[in-house]
């Protein structure tokens, strides 16, 4: 019986086919990361392409790399935006085999060459993209390898520009793939060649729909063996399907096959991210991708649902993981980093803008939990162009069939803020709707929308809507974001919407007890207005269910190189933590003591260290246990903690150093926070 249902579904997966040759079993597919040993030169260069081209005088450089490292967050907004070239040499392995060039990241436009020969071009900065080499490479030779970057503005590449810097460069991983002749596509828009789609989740059983793209290149006909496993977290296998599929030379076939997991283990956000694995084996190819049952959907009321149970969300936005000294070429340890001071924060959700991120951050998203809006980076404007359309689309192509297999994507976004309501806009808004309805029809949408009025067309071709509000910084009263809200939701009630953005510029080298709204574009960004705003906008938002989500602009302050405020130009500063990760400003404790499990106890302004006062009062972000407060020694009292703050009002400061210190216990156990303030004269 087993032979015939076999022999069954190999005829079903081939149909009527030719007689063919059977794939013998191959070697497996490597992949090298090529970190070392390139040569850089900045700005363009005729014949820099050519094998033979003399690059002895540039300079050494390890990837990632981008040449706006320094320039790039200095202010002024006139950072190097030109091209810029690597060179190196790549041995390619010995034996009949599939090579593949791949980026995880070029910004923005790049061109490749090997031996002297065009690999290929592509437009767009964020997305991974692939080359097959396999014709400009000899097996078991060293290969010339050029590449042309350009971060120059391009008219019909996406983005135009933003409030952003546009790192120049290879700031992501280069790749060296090698795979049998006969493999898993590794050409589907930079995607792994295998989608998995979820049919049906009950708590018997997971009805999974498993796509794997197979690729024939070699000069005949061949009859593949495919096979797909599903493996648990402890890597059993707990479902498995097997055929053949007959695939013509040079073609690729897409086969599909069921399989069921029996009583499956949802992934269930911050709470339990179970992970799964599904393998797709293609002759002696193989393909791994990442799986999370669950359930997501959004209501008008109600707001967002986690595997049918109310989860609201809470959490940031993202830029580029980078450092002052690095740019946003970033290894993967920093971003493992920005990672935890994530979790640690308590967010269940990450907006990550404006563009598609890099491949380490949604396999962050999965193991941690964090349900996630990616998006195509259609910022501030469009070229009015079938160009630009095509571009716009074949990069919202790439960001699913990169990321479609990750449970964290729960949304793909069309893109944020554009300016004007035109129908080049709105036209090219409604083609990238259309690449996600037609790529991946399972997944919700949304779009960030801003400065227009709220039921502006652009604001409805996605599911979801989300709005930029930065009521208190750019509008008028924090405490009027719950209002504006409550007036759009009343004036439609259908609309399921979320706030998007919402925040204030913080530096932690200015402080103002009791401050008033400070000038956004102006110079004096104190501390403690980022957490009276953050303050007021998390009690409005966590009061209104209807909301599906919320996400604070920005976890980490980032290179903006045409800003010029703060205490600082080339920064946007309305990060919870410093561009550098050293300091967690003010407003990152308020929101952790709000959202997440560990015991804060954090006493506000701590950096506030010289004052001039005789008195100030002291306020503390908490749990809900009570707090204690003594100055130099003396207690002031007990408080128990008021929506996680606690207040001492009119505490005296005597003249030189004062010791703050605030003590509560959580679970039996102390935990303390100790500031000094000196009062001068």
């Amino acid at each position: 019986m087993r032979r015939l249902v076999f022999a069954l579904i190999a005829l079903l997966l081939c149909g009527f086919c030719v007689p063919a040759a059977v794939a013998a079993p191959g070697r497996a597919r490597t992949e090298t990361v090529l970190a070392t040993g390139w040569r850089f030169h900045l700005g363009d260069v005729a014949g820099a392409a050519a094998p033979d081209f003399d690059d002895s005088s540039w300079t050494p450089v390890s990837l990632p790399h981008t040449w706006n490292a320094a320039d790039g967050s200095d202010g002024g907004g006139d950072y190097r935006r030109d091209v810029g070239w690597y060179r190196t040499r790549v041995a390619v392995p010995a034996g009949d085999r599939r090579v593949f060039l791949q980026f995880d990241g070029a910004n923005l436009v790049t061109d490749v060459y090997v031996g002297g020969r065009r690999a290929g071009r592509h437009e767009g900065g964020y997305s991974g993209f692939r080359f097959d080499i396999t014709g400009l490479a000899r097996p078991g030779q060293t290969v010339p390898v050029a590449v042309a970057v350009d971060n120059r503005k391009t008219a019909d590449v996406a983005p135009l520009d933003g409030d952003f810097t546009l790192f120049g460069g290879l700031y992501r991983d280069v790749r060296l793939i090698t795979t049998d002749p006969v493999h898993v596509d590794a050409l589907d828009y930079g995607g792994p060649g295998v989608t998995v789609r979820q049919k049906a989740l009950t708590a018997a059983a997971a009805d999974l729909s498993v796509t794997t793209r197979v690729s024939n290149d070699t000069a005949v006909t061949r009859r593949i063996p495919v096979r797909t496993l599903v493996r648990d977290a402890a890597r059993r296998v707990v479902a498995v399907s097997a055929g053949a599929v007959t695939v013509e030379p040079g073609r690729t076939v897409p086969v599909t096959t069921a399989l069921r997991v029996i009583r499956p283990h949802r992934w269930n956000g911050v709470r339990d991210p179970y992970l799964y694995s599904v393998t797709a084996e293609a002759g002696g190819d193989a393909v791994t991708v990442p799986l999370g049952l669950r359930t997501f959907a959004a209501d008008p009321d109600r707001g967002f649902f986690l595997n049918g149970v109310p989860y609201p969300l809470h959490g940031v936005n993202t830029q580029l993981p980078s450092r002052p000294d690095r740019g946003a070429a970033v290894p993967d340890a920093d971003i493992d980093a920005d990672y935890r001071l994530i979790a640690e924060l308590g967010a269940n959700a990450l907006r990550m803008a404006h563009y598609q991120h890099s491949p380490r951050e949604y396999e962050l998203a999965d193991r941690l939990g964090l349900v996630v809006w990616t998006e195509v980076p259609l910022v501030g404007f469009v070229t009015d162009s079938p160009a630009f359309t095509a571009n716009a689309s074949a990069q919202a192509h790439e960001l699913v069939r990169q990321n479609a297999n990750h449970p964290s994507v729960a949304m793909w976004g069309l893109g944020n803020e554009q300016y004007v309501s035109s129908p080049a806009a709105n036209a090219v808004l409604a083609a990238v709707q259309d690449v996600f309805r037609a790529d991946d029809p399972d997944r919700l949408t949304t779009y960030a929308h801003c400065c227009l009025s709220d039921a502006d067309a652009l604001a409805g071709h996605a599911d979801l809507t989300g709005y930029n509000r930065y009521y208190g910084w750019y509008l008028p009263g924090a405490d009027n974001l719950g209002k504006w809200a409550d007036e759009l939701h009343r004036a439609d009630p259908a609309r399921r919407i979320s706030v998007s953005e919402y925040g204030a510029g913080a530096s932690v080298r200015q402080h103002e007890q009791h401050p008033v709204p400070p000038v956004p574009g102006g110079h004096w960004h104190p501390e403690e207005y980022q957490a009276e705003v953050a303050e007021a906008s998390w009690r409005a938002i966590e009061a209104r269910p209807y909301l599906w989500g919320s996400f604070v602009w920005v976890m980490f302050d980032f290179a903006s190189d045409g800003r010029n405020e703060g205490d600082r130009p080339g920064i946007n500063d309305k990060g919870l933590v410093t561009d550098d990760r050293v300091t967690r400003k003010d407003a990152y404790y308020w929101y952790q003591a709000n959202w997440s499990d560990r015991p804060v106890l954090h006493i506000t302004s701590a950096r506030d260290t010289v004052r001039t006062t005789a008195t100030t009062d002291v306020k503390v972000y908490a749990g809900t246990a009570p707090v204690s407060l003594s100055v130099n020694g003396v207690p002031l009292g007990t408080r128990v903690p008021s929506g996680h703050i606690a207040v001492w009002a009119g505490v005296t400061l005597r003249p030189g150093p004062n010791v703050v210190r605030a003590v509560s216990f959580e679970d039996g156990h102390p935990h303390t926070d100790t500031v000094t303030w000196t009062r001068q004269p």
